[in-house]
Order: structure tokens, then C-alpha cells, then sequence
């Protein structure tokens, strides 16, 4: 009896301490079977037979977490973990057929999939800090410079390249909210004019967007903005108010445009002064929010700045710069898978609740993703589980 006891509770301790990998914790983010049906609907050709499309996530999302720059470094890594993948519903592959995959199959399935995780993510991140409920976004794109003779398909200039991420990032949980690549010569106003934002929303950008008709629409469709108004942009002022400027306010007035194209923007605007104790620059916001307090206008402002982080914070930790294929569906496929990667940090981050940044989180995962340790406890930063003493043959019965 009293042997039986002591394996039963070494069972129930093993049970408690067993844990998958950290990658295959992370992965089961993903739903599996919403992941089936959405590779299915974005399959061309004939059925894969040895390679699967959850194999090449597994692979492609492996290269962002780890700081792989090459499909043979991918390969050999997966190799070395071969034991290890299929907790991860994986299969080894070769790197001929993984960049077959890349090159041939829809990149389409990722768009589709990041869809699915932004709508996870959205339930769980918190909102803005400011105290207005309306909805706040934050506009803005960025290009990534490619060799013309490796990526001809995205020629952007004579002897230039680029492809050009166009993001609406929603301050609530800082997640890219409104996603597009397009070729590097779209220019930003074309994709902006495409983007359906919520009504009452507030959505700030900076002078690249002017677009006096842009305004009009967005006025239009009860959507409020705010940027900054260019240096030669004539105007007639039609009302000031007094500010408050402790708060570094210089002016608060109603304007109405009378340069050539005022015609296209016949509503009228809020000109707001601004001027910064710390560098001594002036700034001149425009919106058509007549609601908001002046300071309140100024801090949406300066929050923008938060997509200018977005980008630098994507280009230096994960893989958008080098790429592991050269055809147009090759890039947007790792693009893609990149961006599915953030949101599946992002989600981490909001449902383990930690003091964490997204940096800190990914540095973890580098060096931990085919550890068995538990996801949760890794992140809190608890110390390592002891490891079980194998049971002793001499056991005494009584």
C-alpha cells in the first residue's frame, strides 16, 4: 500500500509538472481548426501530399520568433527539434519544398488569419488613456526598400524597390487595426481613402495625408480627425477663443480654407497652436472636432507618435527586412506571418496581465521556445520546476 501511494502522488506530481513545449503553447493560440478551414479555402493546384500549410506556418513563424534568416537556417533548425514537432502538429520539411510553398500558395490565407487573431486580441486589450469613449486610430505607412534586380515585380523608383505598409493602428492595445501592402509607389492617400474607420471614431495623421476632399468625407461620415496643417495652407479665421497657456496653447480659433481647393473642403475646421516647452516648436493641428478641449486635441496629437514606435518596434524584431523568398507572394506571405506574430505576442501580453513589454516577451521566447516549461510561468519569470527523481527499485511494501 504504501508503494502504490508513493507512485500515485509521484504520477500526480509528474502530471502537474509536465509541460509542452513553449511553441507549442504559443501556437495554440491559434485555432487549429478555424486554421484547416481557412487553408482550404486558400489552396491552389493540387493537394500537398508531405507538406502542409500548418507546416509552413509552423516554419515561418519559428524564422520571425527566433531571428531566422534563411530558409536553410529555418530547415536545420527544425531538424535539430525534429522529436519535438509533433507536439507542435508539424512535420519536418525541406527547405526545396518550403519555398515552393511560399512562392506557389496564396498568401491570402495569412491576411485571413491575422483577421482572425485581431478579432481575439480586440476583446482583451485595453483601451486608450484618454477619458473620451470615441474610438482612436492612428494613421500612417512605411516603406521597406528592396534590391529591383532580386524583387523586379515591386519596382518603386529607376533602380529602387519597395513594398509599403499601410497602417491604421487602434490605440486600444496598440494593434494594427487597419492592415494593407501594397507596391511602393501607392501612394498613402489612395490607400487612406479605402479605409472604413467606425463612426464617431477619431483618426489622427500627420501633413503626408492633406486631402482637403479627404476631410470633407470623413466630416461626411461622422468621423472626427486630426493632423497638422501645412505651412502654406490659406485660411480665413472666423472665431478665437481663449486658451490656456500654462499648457503651452497658443491659439484656438475656426477657420475657414481659401486656397485653390478650399472648394473641396467647404466645412469648417478648428485650428489649434500649440508650442512645446521642451523643444521651443510650434505646432498647428487641424480638426473638425469642435467638442474636445484644446489640450485634449494637442495630447491625440503627440499620441500618433505611438505608430511611428509600431513600425520601429516590428522592423527591429521581427524578419521584414531580409526575405526568404523573391516572388511577390513569397514577401507577402513572411509579411503576413509576421504580423499574425505580433498578435499572437500581443495576445499574450493582454491574458497573462504582466509588467511586460512586447520586446521583453519575444527576447523570452528566443531562448525558451522548445523548452518544456510552462508558458505562464516563463513569462511571470518563475524559477525553473526540479526535476523529478526517477522512482527507486527497492521499494518496501507493507
Amino acid at each position: 500500500m504504501k508503494s502504490r501511494q508513493i507512485i500515485e502522488e509521484q504520477e500526480g506530481v509528474q502530471a502537474l509538472t509536465h509541460h509542452n513545449t513553449v511553441f507549442s503553447q504559443l501556437l495554440k493560440l491559434v485555432p487549429r481548426h478555424e486554421f484547416v478551414v481557412l487553408a482550404n479555402q486558400h489552396h491552389e493546384g493540387r493537394k500537398l501530399r508531405k507538406m502542409t500549410r500548418w507546416s509552413q506556418f509552423v516554419s515561418m513563424a519559428l524564422a520571425q520568433l527566433s531571428g531566422r534568416t534563411s530558409l536553410r537556417d529555418v530547415v536545420s533548425n527544425l531538424s535539430a527539434q525534429a522529436r519535438k514537432l509533433y507536439l507542435l502538429g508539424a512535420v519536418p520539411v525541406s527547405r526545396s519544398s518550403l519555398a515552393r510553398v511560399n512562392e506557389k500558395q496564396p498568401y491570402a490565407l495569412y491576411e485571413a488569419l491575422f483577421a482572425k487573431l485581431f478579432s481575439r486580441c480586440q476583446g482583451l486589450a485595453p483601451r486608450h488613456g484618454f477619458r473620451f469613449k470615441n474610438k482612436l486610430y492612428s494613421l500612417d505607412a512605411s516603406t521597406l526598400d528592396l534590391c529591383l534586380s532580386v524583387f523586379p515585380w515591386a519596382k518603386f523608383r529607376t533602380t529602387k524597390g519597395a513594398v509599403k505598409l499601410h497602417v491604421g493602428l487602434d490605440h486600444d492595445g496598440l494593434l494594427p487595426a487597419l492592415m494593407t501592402v501594397t507596391n511602393g509607389k501607392v501612394h498613402d492617400i489612395t490607400v487612406a481613402r479605402t479605409l472604413a474607420l467606425p463612426k464617431g471614431s477619431i483618426v489622427v495623421f500627420d501633413r503626408g495625408y492633406t486631402d482637403y476632399d479627404g476631410y470633407h468625407q470623413l466630416n461626411t461620415q461622422g468621423i472626427f480627425f486630426v493632423t497638422r496643417q501645412r505651412k502654406k495652407a490659406r485660411y480665413r479665421v472666423v472665431e478665437r477663443r481663449k486658451v490656456d497657456k500654462s499648457k503651452g496653447l497658443t491659439s484656438d480659433q475656426t477657420l475657414e480654407l481659401t486656397g485653390a481647393k478650399a472648394r473641396n473642403c467647404p466645412i469648417a475646421l478648428r485650428r489649434i497652436g500649440f508650442k512645446d516647452f521642451d523643444t521651443g516648436i510650434r505646432y498647428c493641428f487641424l480638426t473638425n472636432n469642435f467638442h474636445l478641449a484644446a489640450s485634449t486635441i494637442a495630447a491625440i496629437y503627440k499620441s500618433r507618435w505611438q505608430i511611428e514606435l509600431f513600425f520601429k518596434w516590428i522592423k527591429q524584431n521581427l524578419k521584414i527586412k531580409r526575405f526568404l523568398g523573391t516572388s511577390k507572394n513569397a514577401v507577402m506571405t513572411q509579411l503576413w506571418i509576421a504580423l499574425c506574430a505580433y498578435l499572437l505576442l500581443a495576445y499574450l501580453k493582454f491574458v497573462s496581465k504582466i509588467d511586460c513589454s512586447l520586446q521583453q516577451i519575444i527576447r523570452l521566447l528566443q531562448l525558451n521556445l522548445f523548452e518544456r516549461r510552462d508558458l505562464q510561468a516563463l513569462l511571470r519569470g518563475d524559477p525553473p520546476e526540479p526535476e523529478l527523481l526517477p522512482l527507486q527499485a527497492s521499494l518496501q511494501f507493507s
